[in-house]
């Protein structure tokens, strides 16, 4: 019956050539905010998740590889674009040797869906369930040896979709949020009253209101610009990122107007992680020591295992938190700092993609 329903939800503007490859106008010019790799093969594909929402998305193919590989699908982070982190991510992985996608969820950069910059914890998640099917369906990938990574805010929806799907080997979530938790409780712990929560619930009521009325919906805004001299550590860190020549990108909600104010609402009664203490399979969590946001990924590992860390590095069973030494969040969105452990990670899916 599900596999009807997927079906169903083909979208008409397909390729005769090639039914997973379907027709959107998509830039073709290399326009991402890090270098082309002269090690791997690069071009543009789509594919579309459940609810019939089209996906863009750029696929790295290994130079001359051969036989069925191993696949990555990569997101993030949150309001992001995949010319950004991503990209970059997915790049990489595939100079070792694995065939990569790095996507736009819905309603962001080239893909699909309307309005645009709304998020959802059930459609973002289904994003990277409908990567895996699109992945599954290339003849030169092994369908048995899929594995996700998500960045920043999607690190959290890739945890929750290693909870759901079990075709996911193997989850990395690097320098993760759970945006399930910062929009219920605010930054550490900030707003986590029944009193705060309730008017974070009536402002955006009050909101769908006046949006409806106008017939449109305002932004909340991307990361500030200019940056006030009193702005926290970790704004500062964004915006050296987003809106600088370093990670810029003029399709990024964080580089321009953001996110839909009411476009988180319903983060705030749907738990991400609720289901991650019985993921079977292994995952690695990446986080800065000096990160603003680390408690995340140490909360996600003890959701997890149980175990209660802080400020360090544990394994227990196949779940690993990897702390990396004077790094902030930003540190894991480019090479810039040198910090991202592109070889622990493609250890951590040779060992567990084969």
């Amino acid at each position: 019956m599900l596999a009807v329903m997927m079906l169903a939800a083909c979208t008409p503007n397909q390729d005769k050539n090639d039914k997973n490859m379907t027709k959107l106008e998509l830039t073709q010019e290399w326009d991402k905010t890090f270098p082309k790799s002269d090690k791997v093969d690069h071009k543009k594909v789509t594919f579309h998740n459940r609810y019939g929402i089209e996906l863009a998305a750029d696929l790295y193919t290994p130079k001359e590889a051969q036989g069925k590989l191993a696949a990555i699908a990569v997101s993030g982070p949150f309001g992001a674009v995949k010319e950004q982190s991503s990209g970059l991510y997915a790049q990489h992985m595939a100079e070792r040797g694995f065939l990569t996608i790095a996507f736009d969820p819905s309603y962001t950069g080239e893909s699909g869906g309307e309005p645009r910059r709304m998020a959802s914890p059930d459609i973002n998640t289904e994003d990277f369930l409908a990567a895996v099917d699109f992945l599954s369906s290339l003849e030169n990938v092994d369908a048995e040896r899929i594995g996700i990574i998500g960045i920043c805010g999607f690190g959290g929806m890739a945890v929750n979709a290693a909870a759901i799907d079990p075709r996911i080997k193997a989850t990395v979530a690097a320098t993760m949020y759970d945006m399930s938790k910062v929009n219920v409780e605010g930054y550490f712990k900030s707003e986590d009253t029944p009193a705060q929560r309730q008017e974070k619930r009536k402002a955006i009521a009050t909101q769908r209101t006046v949006d409806y009325k106008n017939g449109s919906y305002k932004r909340a805004g991307g990361v500030i610009d200019p940056l006030p001299d009193d702005a926290p550590w970790f704004v500062k860190d964004y915006h050296s990122y987003y809106k600088t020549e370093r990670g810029y990108h003029k399709r990024s909600g964080n580089s321009t107007d953001g996110w839909n104010i009411i476009g988180c609402q319903s983060f705030m009664n749907q738990p991400l992680l609720a289901w991650a203490h019985e993921i079977e399979n292994p995952v690695l969590l990446i986080h800065g020591e000096k990160a603003h946001s680390r408690y995340f990924s140490e909360y996600a590992f003890e959701k997890m295992t149980g175990k209660h860390v802080d400020g360090h590095s544990a394994t227990e069973g196949n779940k690993e938190l990897l702390i990396i030494p004077g790094a902030s969040h930003v540190d894991l969105y480019d090479d810039m700092a040198g910090v991202i452990p592109y070889d622990k990670m493609e250890q951590f899916f040779r060992q567990n993609l084969k």
